[in-house]
């Protein structure tokens, strides 16, 4: 994989708009990676300058989903993967850590965003159990019916959705409802949906005080962003059985019975913690 921002000097693939910055590029930056602009960048520091810890908070999302797909995996024995909105390719990706387990897991990642695309369907070159559909999320019938999606999946199996970290860039709640039920209506019993979300508990706190900051200096360039409730983010699960520990922040969240401490919170102050929140649902 060629590095295009890598000193400034690589040209840009002819689709990608160096000029606005990207939410997975800078997302991609928050995670110590080098395929961003200058104008993600520039994003990057205002949003540090607000809230330092955010390039935690996207390590500890990344262990969040570390935890899940290795639970899904290993114990509830799901085979088949649709990361919705999976961003940039770094560490720990979604086919990393099934296909570390069984290695038969297959995965399909989708994505709308010009830099994800040009990335992303480099996975084909070197993994037969793993492919890209460049689609919306926002179009379930769409993304569904991607040859990337229906050459890959048997209908008939479980099927684990993951929407983590996308779903608070789709401003109205309602519609960002409609959207998650429409995967989940597709897909059959058994199977899973495992949601991560940015959260503003609007209710006058420190911790509403920063997300509100942090949403307004992200709406600047992204204008749909809306950072939930925990209550607005539980209801994305409706009619789903939810595992324990239900929806609750990242941090807190552990595969039922499985042992953990607070290690990775260390150091983050209290309330900035709460921001972002998971959980993980059963399609009966």
């Amino acid at each position: 994989m060629t590095d295009p921002a890598s000193g400034g000097s690589n040209p840009a693939a002819p689709t990608v708009d160096v000029t606005r910055p990207s939410i997975a590029r800078v997302y991609d930056l928050f995670l110590g990676g080098k395929d961003n602009y200058e104008s993600d960048r520039v994003l990057y520091r205002q949003i540090m300058e607000i809230a330092p810890e955010i390039p935690e908070w996207a390590r500890e999302n990344r262990r969040w989903l570390t935890r899940v797909v290795t639970w899904l995996a290993r114990e509830a024995r799901i085979e088949q993967y649709l990361d919705c909105g999976s961003g940039l390719p770094t560490a720990q990706n979604t086919h990393q850590i099934a296909q570390g387990i069984n290695p038969s897991a297959t995965v399909v990642y989708v994505d709308n965003d010009p830099s994800v695309i040009v990335h992303g369907q480099a996975l084909l070159v070197n993994n037969d159990r793993t492919s890209f559909a460049a689609a919306d999320l926002t179009d379930p019938a769409a993304v569904l019916a991607d040859p990337a999606v229906t050459d890959a999946f048997d209908p008939t199996r479980p099927i684990a959705l993951v929407q983590a970290l996308v779903l608070h860039h789709i401003q109205d709640t309602d519609e960002a409802r409609e959207i998650v039920a429409a995967y989940v209506d597709a897909l059959p019993s058994g199977s899973y949906l495992a949601i991560s979300h940015a959260s503003n508990p609007r209710d006058g706190s420190e911790a509403a005080e920063l997300s509100t900051a942090i949403e307004e200096k992200f709406k600047a360039s992204f204008q749909s962003l809306n950072f939930r409730t925990p209550d607005e983010i539980a209801s994305l699960f409706a009619g789903l059985d939810l595992l324990e520990p239900g929806v609750v922040r990242l941090f807190d969240w552990w595969p039922p019975g499985s042992e953990h401490d607070d290690d990775s919170a260390e150091g983050l102050r209290p309330d900035a913690s709460l921001i972002l929140y998971g959980g993980l649902a059963r399609k009966p």
